[in-house]
């Protein structure tokens, strides 16, 4: 099996737990959430794979100034929400978790919180660097723990803390924590997925496709799902299963790296 494509679409596709996996996007500030502002995002040096676009860089460049400059703490803060925002398009993860953190600090909202949490997480997902990955976990496991204590059925924040565990020194515990999501809901998409997706990368094909089938069972366009369960079915020897998952995939989605991907597995299995 060639992770690498997997890599690359499920990134493209947006994937939120690529975990183990090597990511694509580099994120930019050296001191995560300890110095008073993240390094300028304006540099496209910071992110090889794709320059920032010129658009969103202007923005950028725009609001950090006055974020830098005004004295308001309420403006302040609705620039940092701002700037959450453009870093994510950008790709820079781990400046987009500093600003939307900021945000949460003033605002103190339900809302505030929850974007904060997922930024930490993204940054956490794509990050590159072990040392930055490991701050964004505990970044990660703060703000989902605080959500959790207010609402310990909000199993969005369960499952994502969850797989911040997992690169940990106590995997089993996010195992665990992923187990009692499904428990709670046998048909939570999230966590469904992240389990087949773990059994994949450790190798335990049968269960990946114990997983897969009953995520498919809840939603059979679950794209990400159904070329995880090719992969799986392709893994267990089962091709002619595998092929009929890849073609499903090719349908699913017309986009050329869907499609390219999906024909790379179907050359393989001839």
């Amino acid at each position: 099996m060639k992770t690498t494509r997997i890599i690359l679409l499920l990134v493209a596709l947006g994937m939120i737990a690529v975990l183990y996996f090597l990511p694509k996007a580099v994120v930019e500030n050296e001191n995560q959430l300890t110095s008073s502002t993240p390094a300028d995002a304006a540099s496209t040096t910071a992110n090889p794979h794709r320059a920032t676009p010129k658009a969103i860089r202007s923005s950028i460049n725009r609001l950090r100034a006055r974020y830098l400059t005004e004295k308001s703490e309420e403006k302040n803060a609705i620039f940092a929400d701002s700037l959450s925002g453009l870093y994510q398009q950008a790709g820079l993860f781990d400046s987009s978790a500093w600003y939307a953190d900021k945000a949460a600090t003033f605002f103190k909202t339900d809302e505030s919180l929850f974007k904060a949490a997922n930024a930490a997480y993204e940054a956490y997902t794509f990050s590159v660097d072990r040392d930055k990955q490991v701050a964004m976990a505990k970044k990660t496991q703060e703000l989902f723990g605080r959500i959790l204590d207010k609402d310990p059925d909000n199993l969005e924040a369960k499952t994502k803390m969850a797989m911040t565990y997992l690169s940990s020194e106590s995997p089993m515990k996010g195992i665990a924590m992923l187990r009692e999501v499904i428990e709670a809901d046998p048909k939570n998409e999230l966590a469904l997925f992240n389990m087949g997706m773990l059994a994949i990368q450790s190798g335990q094909y049968a269960k990946a496709v114990e997983w897969l089938e009953k995520l498919a069972e809840v939603n059979d366009e679950h794209l990400q799902g159904q070329l995880l369960l090719g992969v799986a079915y392709m893994n267990q020897g089962e091709k002619e299963k595998a092929r009929k998952q890849f073609e499903k995939v090719k349908k699913l989605d017309s986009d050329p790296s869907v499609q390219a991907t999906a024909d790379s597995y179907l050359d393989e299995l001839k």
